[in-house]
């Protein structure tokens, strides 16, 4: 049975349009460029244009400068850095200069708070910092803010001031934690 199509609602497109604004397409292959291009499809906002669209988050406050391709950035991958410095954030051996906890908050009010911590940290020369998630109910698979916050971290107004980042250990939180290793402040 075909499933009803519905239109998105503003939130979900000012979202959509949020996530997909660093996206860059893939270039074509020699057997997709004889095959015509599809017409556009109109897209149809669900409340009138003359109701402002409140955004799910806030947006960050400065835009990186330059257009860079970063390497991606998840839990146990760190391209760029000396293995030795990767190993001891793995283990959890780097001082941990500043920490937040994101417990019990909401998923805008804790990326705010994210957001403000990593760009406050990196500003203030911070090197390895602790960010807790906590580890959710384990009979949902965990958290959504154990989900959300490396994606967060990944996000290219973040990503620019973070080396890596790794899953923190037992005595450090664990599952429910992640140190991030900040880039240094260049020449200012």
């Amino acid at each position: 049975m075909a499933r009803p199509s519905r239109i998105p609602s503003a939130e979900e497109l000012a979202l959509w349009r949020a996530t997909m604004r660093d996206a860059v397409p893939f270039r074509r292959r020699p057997e997709d460029e004889s095959a015509p291009p599809s017409p556009p499809q109109p897209v149809v906002p669900a409340v009138p244009p003359s109701a402002p669209a409140r955004p799910l988050f806030a947006a960050p406050v400065a835009a990186p400068p330059a257009r860079t391709r970063l390497p991606p950035l998840e839990p146990g991958r760190c391209a760029g850095l000396d293995r030795r410095t990767d190993d001891r954030l793995r283990r959890g051996q780097l001082a941990i200069e500043a920490r937040i906890d994101l417990h019990g908050q909401t998923q805008s009010s804790a990326y705010d708070a994210l957001y403000h911590f990593v760009t406050a940290s990196h500003a203030t020369g911070r090197r390895c910092v602790l960010v807790i998630t906590g580890k959710g109910p384990v009979s949902q698979g965990g958290g959504v803010l154990r989900t959300m916050v490396p994606r967060w971290l990944a996000e290219p107004s973040l990503r620019r001031r973070i080396i890596a980042l790794h899953r923190a250990q037992p005595r450090d939180g664990g599952d429910g934690a992640l140190y991030v290793l900040l880039k240094r402040q260049r020449g200012e």
